[in-house]
């Protein structure tokens, strides 16, 4: 298991860890987003997007559950599925929209909330832990794939002490 932990002092340092992230990140990856509301998990996410090249707004898929990007990782478009859970009532929610579908070697999937459909998703390749600390951040990723590791392995960041 791949581990990497740090303090964030400011949104600008969660910032700059979502477009390291973006840097690190390869087709096929699950990314689970714990943390209680307010904890950055959709600021690391929307920073991890736009450092990957999506220009626009990228809103939190509170209502929706799950918004689409598509972006540029490697040189090759992907796409990255944004799924916030929410507001799921249960797991059987998830299969019933037909979000299985997006989980594949093509696609990197980021979900916020993902005990809202535990037993149904995928495992994770990375787990990432938010938690407020201060006026920062504490965050913990954890790779638990091989996949995962890897993109530990690449990931470049250090923080602003």
């Amino acid at each position: 298991m791949q581990h990497f932990q740090t303090h964030l002092h400011d949104e600008e340092g969660t910032a700059a860890l979502g477009a390291a992230m973006a840097r690190a990140l390869a087709p096929g990856l699950t990314i689970y987003l714990h943390g209680d509301l307010g904890a950055g998990k959709t600021a690391l996410t929307r920073a991890m997007l736009h450092a990957a090249g999506h220009a626009g707004h990228v809103k939190s898929p509170t209502y929706t559950l799950a918004e689409p990007y598509a972006v540029l990782l490697g040189g090759r478009q992907v796409e990255v599925i944004h799924f916030d859970l929410y507001r799921l009532a249960g797991p059987e929610e998830f299969l019933d929209a037909g979000f299985r579908e997006y989980f594949n070697e093509n696609t990197v999937c980021v979900i916020e909330w993902p005990e809202k459909a535990a037993g149904v998703l995928p495992a994770p390749d990375i787990e990432v832990h938010l938690s407020i600390s201060g006026d920062g951040r504490d965050i913990e990723l954890q790779g638990l794939s091989e996949q995962g590791c890897q993109c530990l392995d690449r990931l470049k960041f250090a923080p602003n002490l």
